[in-house]
């Protein structure tokens, strides 16, 4: 896009930071779920049950699945509010919406190949499109944004279930049950396949890149620190408004010493903290 330049080693490092994060986020949510509303019977208080019953039952259950599950420190907030279900939604609704950027990223720098940006390659997994022969299309990226649709919905669901827990029961729980499922499903085959289908064989188009970045008027910032900022603001105008390359601006209008012109232009240094060709 028209604005200060960044590597696409970048770009995929921001987005391998979001799915960490949104794993992290996945984690400390699934925590709460481990907590099981066993023992409180009908409203929280406990009635009819054996005192022993819930950590007993619990302790076979842990050892059966491998998961530490655990009696609820509170029934009556166990059992009349869903909490945990929500913020765990909200996880992974976060994971959804960093999927969806991601997903979509990706498309557009695909997009192309002569009337869109086209700074990537994604593998071709279609013949074509069924009325232009040769088309590629970003399936993959497509079907994973639906899934990402799928569970913004998911999550919906589970918000308003959380909310009609009335008084000590809430009997929202069958709906929020099968909406967390279906989203964790849909996340984790629909991660699995963009991974394995697209990500894995994305191509970079460095002679594009480079074309694009010829053009960008808006490598006139890092002129900044030599010529000013209105001086470089008419440089940038100039070379948009005539098509040509902030070098050839520049050199023409003398606004730079030869010698200079390297280090002022030092796109590279632009990706990075600092004054560019300032050290």
């Amino acid at each position: 896009m028209d604005a200060t330049p960044v590597r696409l080693g970048q770009e995929f490092g921001g987005y391998a930071a979001q799915v960490a994060k949104g794993i992290e986020r996945v984690e400390r949510a699934s925590e709460e779920m481990a907590e099981v509303a066993l023992g409180g019977t009908a409203t929280g208080s406990g009635i009819n049950t054996h005192p022993e019953f819930a950590g007993k039952t619990m302790a076979k259950v842990a050892e059966r699945y491998g998961i530490e599950f655990r009696e609820a420190e509170n029934h009556f907030e166990a059992q009349g509010a869903k909490d945990a279900c929500v913020s765990l939604a909200g996880a992974l609704n976060t994971v959804a919406a960093s999927l969806m950027k991601i997903a979509d990223d990706i498309r557009w720098l695909a997009s192309g190949p002569t009337s869109g940006i086209s700074e990537i390659q994604l593998p071709a997994l279609q013949p074509g499109s069924s009325i232009m022969p040769g088309k590629v299309n970003p399936v993959i990226c497509e079907a994973l944004m639906m899934v990402c649709a799928r569970v913004a919905g998911n999550t919906t669901t589970v918000t308003i279930g959380g909310q009609r827990g009335n008084f000590e029961l809430n009997v929202m729980m069958p709906v929020m049950a099968d909406a967390l499922l279906e989203s964790i499903t849909l996340l984790a085959h629909g991660s699995a396949v963009f991974t394995e289908r697209c990500v894995a064989g994305i191509t970079a188009r460095p002679e594009r890149a480079r074309e694009l970045l010829e053009r960008n008027p808006s490598i006139a910032t890092a002129l900044n620190a030599y010529i000013g900022y209105d001086k470089a603001a008419v440089v940038a105008k100039k070379a948009a408004s005539e098509g040509r390359s902030v070098r050839d601006v520049v050199e023409e209008m003398g606004l730079v010493a030869p010698e200079q012109l390297d280090d002022a232009l030092d796109v590279r240094g632009m990706t990075e903290p600092g004054i560019p060709g300032k050290g």
